[in-house]
């Protein structure tokens, strides 16, 4: 899989990862064998990330289950939120996330919807100085959050920004992924597919003969190389707990890219479906 610098660090990051919204979310250990196949999935593949938050219900907890054997904890980029308000809630909830994961610190921290990120960015920067997190992020999933998340990436030093972007929601163009760029903020690509949406678009819908140039055989890879191909894209974590569409979306982290021209005729080609 093709990987990309973390900028603060020069660390390697493989492209395309693992969203856990929902997918993650369940009440019961039966429910945990196809998820321990589709994180097997994301491994074989040489894909690292997962990434969850409180919000998303049990999917913490559910994934500090599954990966709780001897030779898993270490085989994965584990990132999550705080998403609350106030400094010693903001604790709390973050070592309720360790606990969970059951992790004595953690990958990548996010400040969940930009919720009291002031006051959890103070507390953040000890929590990396402690090596308590390795990286500190902020998130939205809105365009119109998107000048908010440039601003504080030009007057902030972070590791990390996530956003919404795909195909047919290309509002992150303009002014975040420039400004992520110059920052040299690492990049998380929540959404990709607009919450199933694009894949409702193009179900039944033939493939263009010339995707077969860059290796895509199906949707999910041609969605997803078109954001991968972006320069300033450093992984793109589609959610999903069937490991046969994560081993789809794996397909757009490996071969040839598609170069800036090829891009714009895939986003055609969508918006002409």
């Amino acid at each position: 899989m093709h990987t990309r610098l973390i900028p603060s660090s020069q660390q390697p990051l493989p492209v395309i990862g693992l969203g856990t919204w929902q997918t993650f979310d369940v009440r019961s250990t039966s429910a945990y064998p196809p998820l321990q196949q589709t994180l097997a999935t994301l491994h074989a593949a040489g894909g690292t990330v997962i990434d969850s938050s409180p919000m998303y219900g049990r999917a913490e907890e559910v994934v500090g289950d599954l990966t709780s054997q001897p030779e898993a904890p270490d085989a994965f980029f584990y990132a999550t939120k705080v998403w609350t308000q106030g400094r010693e809630a903001g604790i709390q909830q973050m070592e309720d996330s360790l606990r969970k994961l059951r992790r004595p610190s953690i990958d990548l921290m996010q400040i969940h919807n930009l919720v009291d990120w002031k006051t959890h960015l103070r507390t953040l920067r000890d929590w990396q100085a402690a090596g308590k997190v390795r990286y500190v992020g902020i998130t939205h999933y809105t365009d119109a959050m998107h000048d908010e998340l440039a601003r504080i990436l030009s007057s902030e030093t972070l590791d990390f920004v996530q956003f919404n972007y795909s195909i047919l929601d290309r509002h992150a163009e303009k002014r975040l992924l420039p400004v992520a760029a110059e920052r040299g903020v690492a990049t998380l690509i929540n959404r990709p597919f607009t919450e199933g949406n694009l894949l409702l678009r193009v179900r039944g819908k033939a493939l263009p003969g010339w995707a077969a140039e860059l290796g895509i055989t199906n949707w999910a890879q041609f969605l997803l190389k078109f954001l991968v191909a972006h320069p300033a894209v450093t992984c793109v974590i589609p959610g999903t707990s069937n490991p046969a569409h994560l081993a789809d979306n794996l397909l757009a982290g490996e071969g040839e890219l598609p170069d800036e021209a090829t891009r714009e005729k895939m986003a055609a080609y969508v918006r002409g479906l």
